[in-house]
């Protein structure tokens, strides 16, 4: 096979797993639905515009009817180039709104110099795109994380906060007000960047202000690269067992009941990890 031809199979190859993977999301947590108002939260990265444009052929070929915008978050960084969203947004045909909110201000004033500010931002961030969303009607919040941030924040939270949480591809807000999706849950960073490097999206990096890289999350990742590398299908694993968890395996009180275990009848042989599947509802959409 000559090198282009191999190259474009390649790519082909690459495009419809991107796909495949972001197909299989939205049908397994029934993301999406018919009449859906689906907010894209663009921040100039890879993960974003990868987000914004697989949704963007996926709406084409589904066999529901939903909407699509980009939002981004004006946060008054220094140095932020102002017209390459709203101008990329306008070439693919999407609706572009800007929430000004000065996170930059806030964070410099709240976090010591030199201090990772990812937690405090993305707090502000969060509260700012809800806002948005109330006021005009979306139905879905669309975040461009992907399995590697999943399985990273997996470890983060692990390691330094005691607790088994990752985050899941569906998400109910705190106020019951918004559903919050992630399409790219089973997609993988590695694949995620050659597809960005493939379109070549306009990236904009983010150095809001000139805080220290997360250092543990940092530490985290070399460990999962350190892993790929000599365990194969390791990383695949771990994620497989965030959506194969077994409570009476664990010891949290709270999700299963051991008190009452041995306490009388069990009623029968029914495993008391698996809930009762409520018939089979299909997703609400599906993408041959």
């Amino acid at each position: 096979m000559h090198h282009s031809e191999k190259q474009r199979y390649s790519d082909n190859k690459l495009v419809k797993r991107l796909l495949r993977n972001a197909g299989r999301a939205i049908t397994d947590f029934n993301m999406i639905g018919e009449g859906d108002r689906v907010m894209v939260c663009l921040s100039g990265g890879k993960d974003s515009y990868t987000l914004l444009d697989l949704l963007l052929s996926l709406q084409r070929r589904a066999p529901v009817r939903f909407e699509l915008m980009a939002v981004n978050l004006d946060q008054k960084q220094p140095g932020f180039p102002p017209d390459v969203l709203p101008g990329y947004a306008g070439e693919v045909g999407v609706p572009f709104h800007q929430i000004e909110q000065d996170t930059y201000s806030v964070v410099k004033r709240v976090v010591p110099e030199g201090k990772t500010t990812c937690g405090l931002c993305s707090r502000l961030r969060r509260g700012a795109l809800y806002n948005f969303a109330a006021q005009n009607g979306v139905t879905r919040i669309a975040l461009g994380h992907h399995r590697d941030d999943i399985i990273e924040t997996l470890f983060l939270n692990l390691f330094n906060g005691g607790r088994l949480k990752a985050m899941p591809p569906k998400l109910l807000s705190d106020d019951g007000r918004h559903v919050v999706i992630r399409p790219l849950a089973y997609c993988s960073e590695e694949h995620i960047v050659r597809y960005a490097d493939l379109r070549q999206f306009p990236l904009i990096p983010c150095n809001l202000c000139g805080s220290q890289p997360n250092l543990q999350r940092q530490a985290i990742k070399e460990m999962l690269a350190g892993w790929k590398k000599r365990h194969p299908g390791r990383i695949e694993n771990i994620f497989r067992a965030i959506a194969n968890v077994s409570p009476s395996q664990l010891a949290d009180r709270e999700l299963f009941d051991f008190v009452s275990l041995g306490q009388g009848d069990l009623g029968g042989e029914a495993s008391p990890d698996r809930l009762t599947p409520a018939g089979d509802r299909p997703g609400r959409l599906h993408i041959a």
